[in-house]
């Protein structure tokens, strides 16, 4: 009988054990990797040794704060952006999409079936100065000569926004898929209007798909660099053009490293955020 109550009590962690393992050496290995080489010293022609200088750390934070900041800011932006495009597609599939909502979903993610960097190439075609856009809006004197929107801002966050649709759409379907429509119905039987019946129904119900989507958006886009690599320039440049010019192109493998290092440990107290915000529970029901 012992035995027996000590099995019951280890069941749960021996269960969990294939998980733990799992992190273990997906995450946490390479984690420990990633700080190791950020505490080395040396350069590319003579190699690197552990030094354990942390200084390494704030040198690269305090030299790259400026690209750090402005990749927390275009992912913010961009993911605001993609929930309030996504959100109403994902409501029409879900509420009015019938038996075609396999087909919708499908239109929706065919586009993503391209690869990555072709779909960013092509929207470098579509937004050049001379393109079929800018360039016929110019010739119909809509738009100055001047005007321009590669190596902007604005380039880089519809790139991103773009790219990251099907990551918010999904978990936002899943979640209004979920929605008891009684609980609808029974607002409308209340007297409140398709607007109050949206705001204060719908939308809390919905709130754990928006969340899930805001995370996997928002990590998405932070740690993004193709678009800014081809989107847009010097002056939209965000961290991780950095870290892949100085892992790929400098041979700089510490700075590299306290860079990701940072970046991943940002990302992680955001995610800690929202788990205690929001709920673990909800997040990952709809992740």
């Amino acid at each position: 009988m012992p035995r027996l109550g000590l099995g019951r009590r280890l069941a749960p962690y021996l269960l969990g054990l294939p998980a733990w393992a799992y992190l273990a050496v997906f995450f946490v290995i390479p984690l420990v990797a990633v700080l190791a080489v950020a505490l080395e010293t040396g350069n590319p022609d003579q190699g690197y040794t552990l030094t354990w200088h942390w200084s390494q750390l704030t040198s690269t934070i305090s030299e790259y704060h400026v690209q750090f900041i402005r990749s927390f800011e275009y992912g913010a932006i961009s993911t605001l952006i993609a929930l309030v495009v996504s959100y109403p597609v994902a409501y029409w599939i879900a509420f009015y999409g019938g038996r075609h909502k396999s087909s919708m979903l499908l239109l929706v993610l065919l586009p993503f079936f391209v690869s990555f960097v072709i779909r960013t190439l092509t929207w470098n075609f579509i937004l050049a100065d001379s393109g079929f856009v800018l360039g016929t809006l110019k010739r119909w004197h809509l738009l100055s000569q001047s005007y321009h929107v590669l190596s902007t801002p604005t380039a880089v966050i519809a790139g991103l926004t773009y790219n990251a649709l099907p990551f918010m759409v999904l978990p936002l379907y899943v979640a209004l898929e979920q929605i008891d429509r009684r609980v609808v119905r029974a607002a409308h039987d209340l007297y409140a209007g398709q607007t109050m019946a949206f705001a204060r129904v719908v939308v809390p119900l919905s709130a754990g798909g928006i969340f899930a989507g805001f995370l996997l958006v928002f990590v998405t886009n932070v740690g993004d660099y193709v678009n800014a690599a081809i989107l847009g320039g010097p002056g939209t440049t965000m961290i991780g053009n950095i870290i892949q010019t100085s892992y790929l192109q400098n041979l700089d493998y510490p700075t590299a490293s306290a860079l990701s290092a940072w970046l991943l440990f940002s990302l992680l107290v955001a995610i800690a955020l929202y788990a205690r915000v929001f709920g673990t529970r909800q997040i990952q029901e709809y992740t």
